[in-house]
Parts: C-alpha cells; structure tokens; sequence
C-alpha cells in the first residue's frame, strides 16, 4: 500500500487538486442528511474534501490513520481531526448522523470490517456514504482502453472489496438499505494506455492484481498495441452511494 506520510505533502497536486476535491464535496452533499447534525469523514487524509463538508450546524470530524496526512488535515480543519483506525473508530456507538468513506474500500483487502464499524457510530436512521466501483470509474465511456481491458474487468473485478454487488449485499444483510446514489468527475485524471500498464504491472489495479498472470500480461499486450501511448483517455466519473441504517 501507498506510504501515505511519504506522499502526504504530494497527495493532493497528484489527485486532481482542488478541482476534484470540489467534485466530490459536491457529490457528497447531495447525499448527505439535511439540516443540522454530526458527519464522521473516514480516511479524511489532507482535508481537502473533509473541510468543503462544513455547514452551520453541522460538525464535521476527520479521521485518518496517517500522521502525515493529517497533519494537513488539522491546518484546514483545524480542532476537528483525530487519529485512528477506520476499523476501531474513536467514537461512540449510534453518536453520528452521517460518515462518509470516499476512495477507501478498494484499498482494503476485506472491506466488510470497516462498513461494520462505520455502521456501528452510525445512529438509528443515520446515512453511510461510500464509493464503490472505483477502477470501473475510467470505463463509463467507450475508448480503446475500456475494449481491451473488458474481458479481465468482467472476470475479476466482482473479486475487489469495493465492488457495488459486494457492499449492497453485506448492507442488506447488516440493516442498511440504499437511499441514494450520484457520480462525480476526477478533472484531468484520465489515463493513457502507458500509464495503464504501469498501474497494471505495478500491482496497483484490483481487478488485475486478481488475475492471472497471463491474462494480465495479455491485457498489456493490448494496450502496449493501441496508438496514442501518450494520450489520456476519457476522465473517470466516481461513484457514490448512500446507505441508511435501519436498526
């Protein structure tokens, strides 16, 4: 995994800046309860989103396992961030309205312990706010990519912890039920087929890393043989979705 105190100062300029921060504080608050109340941002890193969130009445907490990440956090929101692990939150049972977990499930090796614990300080009625899908963000429109990378994603992406079927399911079995749901853009992060094989070979793609090995090295086979090396490929449009406890 990523050595987040080491990218912490780079973090942000690497992953769309402001413009994508925007972008999803946006999207977040189409889903989030209305009117006054208690939002628990989950894996808040530098803040950048964690801070958009703050409304009159409504407190906004961050939490983030890295050091080095929120030392950012505390200069944007600052008095409002603490350190902790998004599977052993330091918050009381049923005490917030809403936590939002934004670019964190695919990281995980089992997500089902961290949704566990978010719904445990999720108060009766209160709203979990994730995203889902994310390596499938760069495939909503057509390109060469998505063509040559179509057999492998259908094959191993139901296998990432983020996958959609996968957190609905373990929800509906756990007293939550989807309320809601919305897209959002990552503003110039689209990527070019060179930059897919990296990510590829590296490890850093899910469904791939899942794979067989020769079925990847057969994907990069296929990029490595489109034009454009160079060129980036449509934008990712990330997806959100909410989901309310019941019980």
């Amino acid at each position: 995994m990523l050595d987040y105190d080491g990218e912490a100062g780079e973090y942000d300029a690497s992953r769309g800046g402001e413009p994508r921060a925007r972008a999803a504080a946006e999207a977040l608050e189409r889903l989030l309860p209305e009117g006054p109340g208690t939002v628990l941002d989950v894996a808040c890193g530098t803040g950048i989103v964690t801070r958009r969130l703050a409304r009159p009445g409504r407190m906004v907490l961050g939490v983030d396992r890295s050091p080095g990440m929120l030392r950012l956090a505390a200069r944007r929101h600052p008095g409002r961030v603490a350190l902790g692990d998004a599977t052993r939150l330091p918050v009381g049972t049923g005490a917030v309205d809403a936590v939002t977990l934004v670019w964190l499930l695919h990281l995980l090796p089992d997500a089902t312990p961290v949704l566990a614990e978010a719904r445990r300080v999720l108060r009766p009625g209160g709203v979990l706010i994730t995203t889902v899908d994310k390596d499938d963000a760069y495939f909503t429109e057509d390109s060469d990519i998505a063509e040559v990378t179509a057999p492998l994603r259908r094959a191993y992406a139901p296998r990432v912890p983020d996958h959609s079927g996968r957190v609905l399911g373990w929800a509906a079995r756990h007293g939550l039920r989807l309320v809601g749901e919305t897209t959002f853009p990552g503003t110039g992060q689209g990527r070019s087929p060179r930059t897919w094989r990296e990510r590829i070979t590296g490890g850093h793609i899910p469904w791939s890393a899942a794979a067989e090995p020769g079925d990847a090295a057969e994907v990069c086979r296929g990029l490595a043989s489109l034009p454009e090396q160079e060129t980036p490929r449509p934008d990712p449009r990330y997806r959100l979705i909410a989901l309310a406890r019941e019980r």
